[in-house]
């Protein structure tokens, strides 16, 4: 999973209502420095295992000690887990979705390429669904319908990421494009990234962007069970994972040239369609 996962998560954005930024903030402190252990810097991977295993360690103290006090050992682990503590216990988070983002991290460390589009939706349900169930509690919104719904977003929303990431993610050794469809296509990522755009990588990627933006549209019904700002902040999130797959199209999918990204003309956009499309 790449630094940019988070580039879009809802931290501090002004359509929350403060009383929630805490917790959400949190919550990405906590996903965002697990996900930096998995990626970033000079560890080993002995060394990263062993980082995050002390997270579940911490999980596991913040669930045999349900009132506290709190202490992690150490100040790195204090500034992550103390806050992260106090809203678990207040909005009665479940702990299940912490530790099935360390599996992905954990996941991460250890990368084998992804066999086909079955393990590759795997891993989004450990990397991605949790965040949207941890946002579902928080929100006071949880229910059967709106885990389906979350769930769908959430797994879209990773995939749009890898797309968009596809070259970054190469200089880490790391193709998250399912390896049946690759041969089925007849390319390598690799090859691919020295050559110009083939016809073959293009019927690939628009394999790709239309599973994703099918999967992303079938969670949408989930912003008309919101309530408020937080319905309009869903709308923002699925046009922005939306517009990102358009200028993947824009640019005929060569994501090695021209990594799409967000801008300001790009964010006018999606704030009429979040506007326009319930």
């Amino acid at each position: 999973m790449s630094v940019e996962h988070y580039e879009n998560f809802p931290v501090a954005s002004v359509l929350i209502p403060a009383a929630l930024r805490p917790a959400i903030h949190a919550v990405y402190t906590f996903a965002r420095s697990a996900d930096d252990i998995a990626d970033e810097g000079d560890l080993n991977p002995a060394a990263r295992l062993e980082k995050l295993q002390a997270y579940r360690t911490a999980l596991r103290k913040i669930q045999q000690q349900p009132a506290g006090p709190d202490d992690f050992g150490s100040p790195e682990l204090n500034s992550v887990f103390i806050p992260l503590a106090a809203i678990i216990r207040h909005y009665h988070l479940p702990m299940s979705a912490f530790q099935d983002l360390l599996t992905a991290f954990e996941s991460d460390v250890r990368f084998t390429p992804f066999a086909n589009q079955e393990a590759l939706l795997e891993y989004c349900r450990f990397s991605a669904n949790p965040v949207g169930l941890l946002m579902l509690h928080i929100y006071q919104a949880v229910s059967e319908e709106n885990i389906v719904f979350s769930n769908q977003i959430c797994t879209a929303l990773q995939l749009v990421n890898f797309w968009q990431d596809i070259a970054i993610d190469l200089k880490k050794n790391r193709v998250y494009l399912p390896q049946d469809s690759l041969h089925r296509h007849n390319i390598t990522v690799q090859n691919q990234a020295s050559e110009k755009i083939t016809p073959e990588w293009i019927g690939l990627m628009r394999e790709q962007i239309e599973f994703t933006r099918t999967m992303m549209l079938a969670g949408a019904p989930l912003t008309k069970n919101l309530r408020g700002r937080l319905a309009w902040e869903m709308r923002m999130i699925i046009q922005g994972g939306l517009r990102i797959l358009e200028k993947i199209e824009n640019v005929n999918y060569d994501v090695f040239n021209q990594r799409p990204v967000l801008n300001k003309p790009d964010w006018a956009i999606i704030s009429w369609r979040a506007l326009t499309h319930s």
